[in-house]
């Protein structure tokens, strides 16, 4: 049987990180939405987890369960956030420490969300070095055959974080 409880706990007293579950939902759903990456790889989790994280470690989950759609100062909020150039890595870290110190231990809700940042932190992805493609040679020949792309292994949060802003954008 089922139980009724409505307290976060199941009924053996296991806690279930409701927060955690549900933020990941919305990101998975504001990114297929945006239609901006195949939901089968891995680029696209990395998107997921990053906006997962992003958007838990903002609150937006307790903000009266996340309303469709995302009132436009939590946007603004996010599209800041997940801007190129912006210190999102840093405030990652420091988010997740001051959650460390104000959660009780062992949160169902935060140890999720430290584990999808050892995820993007840990996993790399080979993908291409738009830092080597640098802008486009406009006296260069038409024929660039001989070209080859610049591959290099990137930490996930790098992938996954452009694709962020991008489905942010489309909210």
């Amino acid at each position: 049987m089922r139980p009724e409880d409505t307290d976060g706990t199941g009924g053996n007293g296991l806690r279930v990180p409701m927060t955690w579950l549900s933020t990941e939902y919305l990101a998975d759903d504001l990114l297929r939405t945006g239609d901006l990456m195949e939901p089968t790889t891995l680029e696209f989790r990395a998107g997921r987890e990053a906006f997962a994280l992003t958007m838990f470690l903002c609150g937006i989950p307790h903000d009266a369960a996340a309303p469709r759609p995302l009132p436009e100062p939590r946007v603004d909020e996010l599209r800041t956030l997940t801007a190129y150039g912006c210190a999102w890595r840093a405030w990652i870290c420091e988010r997740l420490a001051e959650a460390g110190r104000s959660t009780e231990p062992g949160d169902p809700d935060l140890s999720l969300a430290r584990a999808a940042w050892r995820w993007l932190e840990e996993t790399e992805l080979l993908a291409a070095d738009l830092d080597a493609i640098g802008p486009p040679p406009w006296d260069a020949p038409a024929d660039r055959a001989g070209d080859q792309e610049v591959r290099v292994w990137t930490p996930a949060w790098q992938l996954g974080l452009p694709l962020v802003h991008l489905a942010v954008h489309l909210c």
